[in-house]
């Protein structure tokens, strides 16, 4: 059996128990290391506590491990219980999706234990889940790549009065571009975690390069850090507000905020810059 566990947000309490039983009785246990983290980042420190409430050893999968030798994983899930963790949902990145289809074509069983993902608990602030429309993801931009499909789809959601969830680019073990050039041995850049702010920054960018008003600096945005751990942050205010707010250690990520009912405008008072 392969079992693939979402973790929840905040810390190793947020498992539910059905997924700890799953790790318990599970002969290896692995966790997903790229897509995000847990609030408690995965510093030795942060792992040992997933160890030591587990009572399992944990193998890293980082983004080469889970796409270019996940097989290895599979086929080891063929004659043993296999547990797969991913901080938040398990299907809220398409990689995993691309698990259980090559599990399954191999016959193996897959059991999925859900939790909360940041596509729900940006709930708390207020907004309702169904007046979201098409998640969009902020990449870093590079000098000489600065992407903005996303420009698009904002301005179709908000042509709806729809909100739109922005998720913020996360670098994790990327290889630097000399080594790729080079060959052999990889090296990696530091870790990099957007920025509610950088996010602003880049999509005001964006917005002056195609200048069809879709949002501005007085636009409604709602910036959140650290969702689902006890020292979450949460800010509503305009993007020029929210640009100069510090909103600490990662992970963070922004709402643009579009028609709003009174009952959802009540509750953003509690969160006004």
């Amino acid at each position: 059996m392969l079992y693939i566990i979402g973790l929840g947000l905040g810390d190793e309490k947020d498992i539910t128990l059905r997924g700890l039983e799953a790790v318990k009785k599970s002969q290896k246990v692995y966790m997903e290391a790229y897509t995000s983290l847990l609030s408690f980042g995965l510093s030795a420190s942060g792992l040992s506590n997933l160890e030591n409430f587990y009572g399992k050893q944990i193998i890293l999968a980082d983004r080469e491990m889970v796409e270019e030798k996940a097989g290895d994983m599979i086929e080891e899930a063929i004659d043993n219980d296999i547990a797969f963790l991913v901080v938040g949902d398990p299907f809220g990145a398409t990689t995993h999706s691309d698990l259980v289809v090559r599990a399954k074509t191999l016959g193996v069983k897959v059991e999925v234990v859900h939790n909360a993902s940041v596509m729900n608990a940006v709930g708390v602030c207020g907004l309702q889940l169904y007046h979201y429309g098409e998640t969009v993801s902020i990449p870093f931009f590079t000098e000489t790549w600065r992407p903005d499909s996303f420009y698009e789809k904002i301005k179709k959601n908000r042509s709806l009065g729809l909100h739109t969830l922005c998720l913020l680019d996360i670098r994790v073990k990327e290889p630097t571009f000399e080594s790729l050039c080079r060959g052999g041995n990889k090296q990696y850049e530091p870790p990099r975690y957007m920025t509610v702010n950088t996010a602003i920054e880049q999509l005001l960018e964006v917005e002056q390069k195609h200048g069809e008003s879709v949002y501005g600096e007085d636009t409604e945005c709602v910036g959140f850090a650290r969702l689902g751990s006890e020292d979450q942050k949460i800010v509503a205010g305009t993007m020029k507000q929210l640009e100069s707010v510090d909103f600490g250690a990662p992970l963070h990520c922004l709402v643009i905020v579009g028609k709003t009912h009174p009952v959802e405008e009540e509750m953003l008072e509690f969160y006004k810059y």
